[in-house]
This record gives structure tokens, sequence and C-alpha cells, in this order.
């Protein structure tokens, strides 16, 4: 009996084996070929499809073959970490803080760090691109992602409020670090190194905005103003083409061929707007327009009271470094009590302009260049300028350099003064490229406090302190130049402008 019950139960366990066996594999067949219809699938999608499915975590070394994937410098990185990150956090809140403080909004009276730290999680570089783009350089294009939790919190001050400790949090960035290295005859062999970040594609740094026992809604408008300060500071001083240029090995060497220097001069002539948003609840906006390159130059046209259909017919002169990568942008806002209203803005790409030739555009204002960012789909209306490009030849581009050095130091005067408020308020008076050189015309001071710089001549009385920028104007040009435009351009819903 016990003989056949272990036959029984020995064929019975066998046939049940065989059958799991059976099982597992149809069901691997059937994972290998769902597995090859996937590949399949994604074989098939193109670059763009790629993108979309991962969004900003889309390494460039899928795109770029030239980007190679480097886990091993990672994975270096990850043990090294601790050491970067505590003399990184040293270096950057020295030369970050006074950054702030330069590019500190008007409504803000002071922003500083009152704890930082880069915290305990590792920048991950997926891919890096080594190129020669010119003799005696090697460039290396370093795709960097950071999705860390470094400890921040900023010291906010304003007039009429205490001190708001506020924490960014859920900090991101994702960019390409350009880096180039000065090669030299002598040991290290590197002489000089070039920092800088890409600006396609746009380095793009998001954050979360907490204030640490307290409430945002006691500084109206923070988040922006915040949100403005970092742009500008990424924008002006470390996006392509501005760069930092770092010495290395002791080596006398000169730098000035690595530097960023002037390539031409922009003339822009505001003329108008028409059909601009109104934000008064009893009369009509009070507009006018800031036009810039950079941040740190702002200009900005006289106030029209009561009036969305304003004509200014205002000209300015800007500095173009690179006409290939930079924009001219263009704002109006409303004038008012306190933080002004931005009514719109719009943005001209400058390698859309021929040299020496005049051209007319109208363009529709945008409340963001970050469409995603748009929630109000109403027409704000357009502004209409005349500009004209003209390419420096090298005296021109040195004079022109060493003119925005001592702009720069006049501004730093002005602030340390109490005129002005902070760096990045532009000078309500007059700015002009005369010539070969550079020749500024200033103002004066509203308030009854004359200025007068060796680079800066102050002549009349011009600059006002009132309102969150403030410009320099050149008048009795728009008149003379007005005869020598090309025809004029029609709106484009994005806000640029093509031809009719």
């Amino acid at each position: 009996m016990g003989l056949i019950s272990g036959l029984f139960l020995g064929i019975v366990f066998g046939i049940g084996l065989m059958a799991g066996w059976k099982h597992m594999m149809q069901y691997r067949s059937t994972k290998r070929v769902a597995k090859a219809v996937d590949i399949k699938l994604l074989g098939s999608l193109n670059r763009d499809d790629l993108k979309k499915i991962c969004g900003d975590n889309f390494p460039d070394w899928i795109s770029f073959p030239a980007f190679e994937q480097v886990k091993w410098l990672n994975k270096q990185l990850g043990k090294l970490w601790p050491l970067v990150a505590e003399a990184a956090t040293v270096v950057v809140k020295e030369s970050v803080e006074p950054l702030l403080e330069d590019y500190r909004p008007p409504g803000i009276t002071s922003l500083k760090f009152n704890k930082f730290s880069l915290g305990t999680v590792p920048p991950k570089i997926e891919g890096i691109r080594v190129q020669s783009l010119k003799q005696g350089q090697v460039t290396m294009d370093i795709d960097l992602r950071w999705c860390g939790d470094p400890s921040i919190i900023l010291g906010v001050e304003a007039a009429l409020v205490a001190s708001i400790p506020i924490q960014l949090k859920n900090l991101e960035v994702y960019t390409v670090i350009r880096v180039i290295f000065q090669l030299a005859e002598e040991i290290p062999c590197i002489s000089a190194v070039v920092i800088a970040l890409l600006s396609e594609p746009k380095p793009k740094i998001e954050y979360i905005l907490k204030a640490v026992g307290g409430s945002l809604t006691a500084l109206p408008g923070v988040s922006d103003m915040i949100d403005d300060t970092v742009n500008s500071i990424v924008t002006d001083m470390l996006q392509w083409p501005h760069r930092i240029v770092v010495p290395i090995g002791g080596i006398p060497v000169d730098t000035s061929e690595l530097e960023l220097r002037p390539q031409g001069k922009l003339t822009v002539t505001v003329v108008k707007a028409n059909d601009l948003k109104n934000m008064e609840m009893i009369g009509k906006s009070d507009p006018y327009a800031v036009v810039y390159v950079r941040p740190m130059f702002k200009v900005k046209t006289q106030v029209i009271d009561n009036n969305l259909n304003p004509v200014w017919n205002q000209t300015f002169d800007l500095i173009a470094e690179d006409k290939e990568t930079q924009s001219l942008i263009l704002e109006v806002f409303d004038k008012d009590i306190g933080q002004d209203k931005r009514l719109g803005r719009a943005k001209l790409a400058l390698n859309e302009l021929e040299a020496e030739t005049w051209k007319e555009l109208e363009f529709g204002l945008l409340s963001s260049f970050d469409t995603l960012k748009v929630k109000d789909k109403r027409d704000r209306g357009t502004i209409t300028i005349k500009v004209f490009y003209h390419e420096f030849n090298k005296e021109e581009s040195l004079a022109a350099l060493e003119e925005e050095k001592k702009i720069i130091e006049q501004r730093k005067k002005l602030k340390e003064a109490g005129v002005i408020g902070s760096t990045m308020d532009a000078l309500d008076g007059a700015a002009s490229l005369v010539g070969s050189g550079v020749g500024l015309v200033g103002g004066g001071v509203g308030a009854g406090v004359g200025f007068v710089g060796t680079g800066l001549g102050a002549v009349g009385s011009g600059l006002s302190k009132a309102g969150r920028f403030m410009g320099r104007t050149i008048t009795g040009q728009s008149s003379k130049r007005s005869g020598n435009t090309t025809p004029v351009n029609s709106v484009q819903e994005n806000g640029g402008a093509k031809p009719l």
C-alpha cells in the first residue's frame, strides 16, 4: 500500500513539476515577445517623442552622441561631495551674496543669506562633450542635473516690514555648463579657465518659496521679485555669452581675449504702444517702457499719464556683446504708488537684425515669455519700435568696454550715496554712444542731489528715484531718423513680429 501511494504521489509531483515548468516557459516567452514589441515601438520614436516622454530628465547624450556618459565621474563625485559641498558653500555664499545686493529689486531694502548649505545630494552629470573650437583651447560642455536637498534661507527686508526669513525648497537645476581651458606651454599646461552656462538649452532653475514663521503676504509680490533677481543674475553674469574667467597656476597671462567684449551698438527708438491693458480701477494706466539687452543696463522712457495708447518717440543706445545669442527685451509698466505693475513684455532676437539697416517692428505684448506660466490669455496690446544695429570695429569695441566699466562703477557710487536703491535701477537721465567712443550725458537728481563722475557727466536734472525701473533717455533723435526705416511689420500672436 505504501509503495502504491509513493508511486502515485511521485507521478502527481512529476506532472505538477512539468506543468509548472511549461507555464514558466510560456510566461517567459510572452514577456520576451512583449519586450520585443516595446523595443520596436521605442525604436520608432524620434527625438521629439522621447523629449515628451522624458520631460526634463531627457539627457543630452541621447540627442547628441558626442556627449559621453561618465558614470565613473558621478561615483567619484558622490564620494567627494561632502568635502566639495563644504568648500563650495563658503565660496558660493561669499560670491553670490554681493550679487544679491547688486541685483536686488527696488521693492526690497535688504536681501541676504541667513543660512546656506548645499546639502548631501550631489549633482548628476548626464554627459560630457569635448571639442576643439579654437586653436589653443579645449571646450568641454557638461550636461548637469541637480535635484538636491540644500538648506537655503534668505533674509528679506522691505520698507516698514521687518525681516522675513524665506526658505528655498525643492531646488532643481537643469543646465549645460561650458568650460573652456586656455592651453599653455608651461606646467600645469592650462593658463586660464572660462566658465559659462549655455543659453541653449536655456538654464532651468526651479524652487518653491516658503516663509519661515510668517507669511509671504506680508511682502506682496516677493516671489516675483526673487524670481526676477535670480533670472537677472543668471542672464547677466553666467549665461553665455557672459562668462567667468579664472587665471590658473600663477602664470602671468593676458586674459583680455577670453573676456566678453562689446560687439555692436543697438539704437532703439520706442515709438508707441497701442491698446494697453488698463490696471487702474479709476482712470487709466500711466505707462512707461523699459528696454534692455542686459538687465544691468536697463533704460526707461518717460511716463505718459492716463493713456492706454502712449506715444514716446524716445531713442536709446544699447550695447550688444553677442548678436547671435542675445535678445532685446521690451517691457511696459504702469507707474503706480509702490510697486509698478507690468503690463506686458516682448522680445526680439538680435540675430534677426541686419547690420547698418533700420527696421521698424510691432510686437504683441505677453504676460510672460514662459508660455506655461501664462494664465491670463487676454490681449495686452502692442508696442512699436525702430531699431538699428551697428557693428563695432576693434577700437569702438575697446572704448565701449571701458565705458561699460565706468557706468557700473558710477551705479555703485550712486547706490552707496542712497540715490538709487540697487545697481539694477536705470538712471533717469540720458545715455548715448557717440561716434567711435562712448559718451554719456547723464542727469542730476530730482531730489536735489547732484552727482558728477569721471565717466558720467551730470547735465540738467533728470534723475528721479520713483518707480520700479529708471532709465536713460535720448531726446531729439527720433525725428531725424524717422525717414530711414524699413517697412513696418505686423504683429504675431506669440509676441514676435513678422513682415507684412
